[in-house]
């Protein structure tokens, strides 16, 4: 498989880590890690830009020098700097980086005060109460370095990758199989097909007049590193990547069946049994039997429709309560991609963006969008280069003077406003009441206790001027775990002051996760879904918060950027 704007930014972002550790100039580590935000927010695929020969250059934020790093990683696979950079610390220092909390300024204290090189050695030094003698770090964090450790090593066994990787993954494959002829019909099932956060390994489902050639080509894959079995009609490989991946050829007659009973889930699929045999009926990958006789297979509807249900949307497929609302005829209206108006958390270079005002607005523009908020980062995240109140003002005016420039799209002006640790707000009340949209968000002392954390975040979203709550747990799925928060408690608090909570559409984010958003829709609480892009490109992962709202039971009506722009308006009060 081709090497994936993903791979590329963790190069780069390695790259930084190795500076960093070593104590290299700030500046050459910024460098790094800017190149691997906009790479990493791209949904351009520059592996097939550079196949195509065309000038990355063009690309904003992109020069020579990067753009001649990044046609070495597609060409080779690596880069020929972070090999060499690799030479100069132990092969598992890096290991260190995957625990939350130690960041590659505290790994190289840990590597130059007690010599701490990999997993073990780290272990080792907090279960001999080591690690909180050195400044910086404290029982506590001693403490939680060795929950983390079997975290970690718990997770690098259960070996899941990001939805995002997967869609990236699933879709060369399915371009590379079709291309080679012999297939009518071909879907991704399983978990990737319930749109979940993570995917285990791919189910695809085949209908074919060709079997044999199907799976020959299979097999074939240039990206395939292992085959564990080759059938006339099912075969199972793991790619490079480490994902396993089996294929079926199914009959036609049969491909509903087959659809449903593999998008699972296993307790979805149980639960719908249950219903069948209560009719007399027996259901599986086959097809719906009273007795010997097939009554139904060939779509996914007419299998539902067998044992007398609705079809289910395959990202309801949980038994959490999509069975009794389909025989209740209380299925949602799922919300769709289509219904999006807008995004109400973006960002650009007037902090760590990487686009103009105007070329975001553009890029919401061409997505169709009737409005997009510019909220960047106030002047608390010093990392992010947050803005105090002069900036922000400048920033107001030049979005009103563009407002006059471009027709067919409205920029909002706003903020994406530091919640400090006390719960108060990084800017004060006049400036915020100056926004068209105030979005508060948790940067730092993430490692609160659940009270105080809990209570920091309340007393933000009591603030009138606080219009949504961003990414409100702070989780980075597989790196950093959602702080401790009553995520009940606060959604509560919000359905009394109106705040909306936001489904952080970021595919390493996806915060609010399904669980909350559905317990959002219920205590009355809207949701803002939003991408939180630091490119224009990055507007696209729109889809992923919309799968992760289907997941949530969210309808149209529950999300506040699905809103005309008068209405979205006078919702904020604005």
């Amino acid at each position: 498989m081709p090497v994936t704007n993903e791979d590329i930014a963790k190069i780069f972002d390695q790259i930084a880590d190795i500076l960093e550790i070593k104590g290299d100039n700030p500046y050459r580590v910024r460098a790094y890690r800017n190149a691997a935000r906009i790479v990493g927010g791209l949904t351009q695929d520059l592996c097939e830009l550079v196949e195509r020969g065309e000038d990355l250059t063009k690309i904003p934020g992109i020069g020579d020098a990067l753009a001649k790093k990044i046609v070495e990683i597609v060409k080779t696979g690596s880069l020929r700097k972070l090999e060499e950079l690799k030479k100069d610390i132990p092969p598992g220092l890096l290991d260190l980086l995957k625990i939350p909390g130690l960041g590659p300024k505290k790994v190289r204290a840990l590597y130059e005060k007690l010599g701490i090189e990999n997993l073990e050695q780290l272990k080792q030094a907090a279960q001999e109460g080591k690690i909180r003698a050195l400044e910086g770090f404290g029982a506590r964090t001693e403490h939680k370095i060795l929950e983390e450790i079997d975290r970690v090593k718990k997770a690098k066994s259960e070996s899941r990758i990001l939805l995002s990787h997967a869609e990236k993954i699933a879709g060369h494959l399915v371009e590379y199989l079709k291309s080679g002829g012999g297939i009518r019909e071909i879907q991704v099932a399983g978990s990737f097909r319930r749109r979940k956060e993570t995917v285990g390994d791919l189910d695809i489902l085949v209908i074919s007049d060709n079997p044999a050639l199907v799976m020959d080509n299979f097999v074939a894959y240039d990206v395939v590193d292992e085959v564990l079995m080759k059938g006339e009609t099912r075969s199972s490989v793991v790619l490079k990547s480490g994902v396993q991946v089996d294929l079926r050829v199914v009959p036609e007659d049969s491909y509903g069946a087959a659809l449903q009973y593999f998008t699972g889930s296993k307790a979805h699929n149980i639960a719908v049994r249950k219903i069948a045999q209560k009719e007399g009926l027996k259901i599986n990958e086959y097809g719906v039997f009273r007795g010997e006789e097939k009554i139904a297979g060939a779509t996914e509807e007419e299998v539902y429709a067998a044992v007398g249900l609705p079809w289910i949307p395959p990202e309801l497929r949980e038994d959490r309560g999509e069975i009794e609302a389909a025989l209740e005829g209380r299925l949602p209206n799922l919300i769709e991609l289509r219904h999006i108006r807008g995004d109400l958390h973006t960002h650009t270079n007037w902090t760590d963006g990487h686009n103009t005002v105007e070329e975001m607005a553009l890029a919401a523009k061409s997505l169709g969008y009737e409005y997009i908020a510019i909220t960047d980062h106030s002047k608390h995240t010093t990392i992010a280069g947050g803005l105090d109140e002069a900036k922000f003002r400048e920033q107001i005016e030049q979005i009103r003077r563009i407002n006059e420039k471009i027709d067919g799209i409205r920029i909002l002006s706003g903020v994406e406003v530091d919640i400090l640790e006390d719960g108060s707000l990084d800017l004060p009340d006049e400036l915020l009441a100056e926004f068209d949209i105030v979005v508060a968000a948790v940067h730092y002392k993430f490692d609160l206790p659940r009270d105080r954390q809990t209570q920091r975040i309340i007393r933000a979203i009591r603030n009138p001027n606080v219009d949504i709550l961003a990414h409100p747990t702070g989780r980075l799925i597989g790196e950093r775990k959602p702080y401790e928060v009553d995520l009940e408690e606060i959604i509560k608090v919000a359905a009394r002051t109106g705040t909306v909570m936001e489904l952080n559409a970021n595919p390493q984010r996806l915060d609010l996760t399904d669980i909350y958003c559905k317990f959002a829709k219920e205590m009355g609480v809207r949701i803002a879904i939003s991408t939180d892009a630091h490119t224009a490109d990055s507007l696209n992962y729109m889809r992923f918060g919309i799968g992760q709202a289907r997941r949530g039971w969210l309808e149209p009506d529950d999300v506040i950027n699905t809103l005309p722009l008068d209405k979205l308006l006078k919702f904020l009060h604005r």
